[in-house]
């Protein structure tokens, strides 16, 4: 398998809800780094899993709809606590709207909001 990885931060506010969060339940921003990785067991006639310079620019597409927003207000949102679980899927979904591979790869969103916390979402195309 190739796997073709492309990072990218991302600061946006939040607030959680649905029961006492602390502090995390008042507004705050975060920077959040984003990685999107692609995984697939062919390369295309170019030698490539993907064209990175492609796959950062839909990145950055995608981002500049989330960067400096409070994601609660944001409609991919609506009935949803902004965790970084959902926020995972959604950006991965839109990734996946975004960039079409050929052949199929796996599609891996990973956000990390500390050193030591992260979640991540996969998609099969």
């Amino acid at each position: 398998m190739y796997t073709v990885a492309v990072q990218r931060e991302l600061i946006a506010q939040h607030f959680l809800t649905g029961r006492d969060f602390g502090p995390e339940g008042r507004p705050h921003s975060h920077r959040y780094l984003v990685e999107l990785r692609l995984t697939g067991a062919q390369l295309d006639g170019f030698g490539f899993l993907a064209d990175i310079d492609e796959v950062t620019t839909r990145m950055e597409q995608v981002l500049a709809g989330f960067r400096d927003r409070v994601l609660n207000e944001l409609p991919e949102f609506a009935g949803l606590n902004p965790s970084i679980e959902h926020l995972s899927r959604i950006l991965c979904h839109a990734f996946r709207d975004r960039l079409r591979t050929e052949p199929p790869t796996e599609m891996t969103v990973t956000i990390r909001e500390s050193e030591s916390a992260w979640a991540a979402y996969a998609d099969m195309d």
